[in-house]
């Protein structure tokens, strides 16, 4: 693992596409085919943009899993991660490829099929984030770092929750789901490259936790640090608690 700092988030999501797109481009050369995770939520925004922006992508070629999803929230929501990814991801890139997580759906059915489908071939590169909680995805502290299932139902903390409510997805703390389908933290750890996107002042104590305190489920995204091929873009707000 490796992380590396910005002057502001442009800057940040610029870099962190450029890493993306070598990633993907260089798995179609090689395999006729790039298969990717893609996350959602606000820090997300400039990456997202600058990625779709790079004409060089044979998205025709790409496959893409979804990260995670509240349970029980229609497509139509503001908040909901599928609409995210359709507007801000699948839409601008044209993509046609893609395994979305819906939460209207059985959880377990669709945890034990979206299993089978990520599982057939190995992931090329993980687009993830860090929760101001410190959750890789919506694996809240403490984390699983132990089940092999590659998609699983989790219970969402009071700070996650809070967190989607400060960022405006949802008029009052009591619209936020309680629950999610959220892929696991072993699943994202199987992926070649991670691009781990962080920005704002708000998320300075959860990389400072997960960057300098124990690799432990109470800091779940501290396990990227055992990642070989894991980069953690960080701008300057979001580094600012660092000692080094």
């Amino acid at each position: 693992m490796e992380f590396k700092i910005f002057a502001d988030k442009n800057q940040l999501g610029a870099a962190a596409a450029r890493q993306a797109a070598a990633a993907i481009t260089e798995a179609i050369r090689l395999r006729g085919q790039a298969r990717i995770i893609a996350a959602t939520g606000a820090s997300q925004f400039e990456f997202l943009q600058a990625l779709t922006g790079h004409a060089e992508i044979d998205w025709s070629k790409v496959e893409m899993f979804h990260l995670d999803e509240y349970i029980g929230l229609p497509v139509t929501h503001p908040a909901s991660f599928r609409k995210y990814l359709l507007e801000r991801f699948i839409g601008p890139a044209g993509l046609t490829n893609y395994h979305l997580i819906d939460g209207q759906e059985d959880p377990a059915a669709v945890c034990q099929r979206l299993g089978g489908e990520i599982a057939a071939a190995p992931i090329d590169v993980a687009f993830v984030g860090i929760g101001e909680n410190g959750h890789l995805a919506f694996n809240d502290p403490p984390a699983d770092f132990e089940t092999e299932e590659p998609y699983i139902v989790v219970n969402l903390d009071e700070a996650c929750r809070r967190q989607q409510l400060g960022e405006g997805w949802f008029p009052t703390f009591d619209d936020v789901p309680k629950q999610a389908i959220s892929m696991s933290v072993r699943q994202i750890m199987k992926a070649k490259e991670i691009v781990c996107v962080v920005p704002d002042a708000r998320k300075a104590q959860a990389v400072k936790d997960c960057l300098e305190g124990e690799i432990a489920p109470v800091n779940p995204a501290s396990i990227l640090r055992q990642h070989d091929h894991a980069v953690i873009y960080l701008d300057s707000a979001s580094a600012g608690l660092l000692k080094k």
